[in-house]
């Protein structure tokens, strides 16, 4: 508590109080700054984890795995490189934290049948 600026003490509490993979941008992170994702607390294992894409690497001195913006932005798919980064860096946490992945996942289709499609 008392750490974090512009953060309620309740939030990180609640925040930490179980296990969680985080991610975001983080501008002072490199050139033009790097993307991030982290576990907490972070399951053995989760460092040595291969993530995508290239550029991603794993920062001992951070505790976290890090996406130079640049390696973002130069690649021809870049929704597509950040998305991949994201999913293999939280598949880390899942994996190696033994989540029961199938009860904490949502289907992002589920709701594809309810949907009209106007146009």
């Amino acid at each position: 508590p008392g750490g974090a600026p512009n953060c309620g003490d309740w939030v990180m509490v609640e925040g930490y109080s179980h296990e969680l993979s985080s991610c975001g941008f983080w501008p002072g992170g490199g050139e033009e700054g790097a993307f991030y994702a982290y576990a907490y607390p972070e399951p053995p294992g989760f460092a040595d984890h291969p993530v995508l894409p290239d550029g991603a690497y794993y920062s001992q001195e951070n505790g976290q795995f890090l996406l130079p913006y640049e390696a973002v932005a130069d690649t021809a798919d870049p929704d597509t490189a950040l998305m991949n980064f994201l999913q293999t860096t939280y598949e880390a946490a899942a994996i190696h934290a033994g989540w029961d992945r199938e009860a904490l996942e949502d289907n992002p289709d589920r709701w594809n049948t309810q949907r009209q499609v106007t146009g």
